[in-house]
């Protein structure tokens, strides 16, 4: 039996996670309403007997059915555009972590403190603690504090990787060479998990991303101990 559950969205935990999730909810909603009127449209024509075999034009109904799916469609490009920008945006960050993509693990070195680097390696099965997720725990967390603005800068060593964690709502191409740049904030505590989304060679599947989001005294200890 399929599990329905897994066709929803994680719970957001992060605004702009919650801003998309309320999108696609609004788009999904405007594709219902299109799909409907088209199909009564389809039938109704399917069922009906008229004819009008001397009709040569309708400027009328094609001035309807050009300006009302233009219409339409700014339903659609507004918010769209708004989240984009949002997304953007990278105001001033109160840390900035830095992803390094590897084959086939991630490395992590917070630039706002000394010698606070680590690599993540995923944890084998054989390791694994009751309540960890196969696949997806590793040895090194990333830890961020919540409510603080995270500034992420991601590169790769190697070959194209991709950071990526889907309950915050980032995603990032991390090039050789190059660095791409993505913020967010956390509004509540947890372990938050994720996945190399680009096809990046034979152990693809086997760097995870996991990231532990606590309060801020907890961070601190965390900086204090690792440093």
């Amino acid at each position: 039996m399929a599990n329905w559950a897994s066709l929803y969205f994680q719970d957001s935990a992060s605004p702009i996670m919650t801003q998309l999730i309320a999108f696609h909810d609004h788009a999904m909603l405007v594709l219902i309403l299109v799909t409907s009127i088209v199909a009564y449209a389809f039938v109704s024509l399917f069922n009906n007997s008229y004819s009008s075999r001397y009709l040569l034009e309708a400027q009328q109904i094609e001035t309807i059915w050009t300006i009302l799916p233009a219409i339409t469609l700014l339903f659609l490009a507004f918010p769209s555009l708004h989240i984009l920008y949002l997304m953007d945006e990278s105001p001033s960050p109160s840390i900035t972590l830095k992803a390094i993509g590897h084959q086939w693990y991630w490395s992590y070195e917070y630039t706002d403190f000394a010698k606070l680097e680590f690599d993540s390696y995923m944890l084998p099965e054989s390791e694994l603690k009751p309540g960890e997720f196969r696949l997806l725990e590793v040895d090194h967390r990333a830890v961020v504090p919540m409510n603080t603005e995270i500034r992420v800068l991601v590169t790769a060593a190697d070959v194209i990787h991709s950071w990526t964690v889907p309950v915050l709502g980032v995603k990032a191409d991390a090039v050789p060479g190059r660095l791409n740049q993505m913020s967010f904030t956390v509004n509540r505590p947890g372990v938050f998990y994720g996945q190399c989304s680009e096809i990046c060679g034979a152990n693809h599947s086997f760097m995870p991303i996991a990231l532990e989001s606590t309060n801020t005294q907890s961070f601190i200890n965390w900086v204090t101990q690792n440093s």
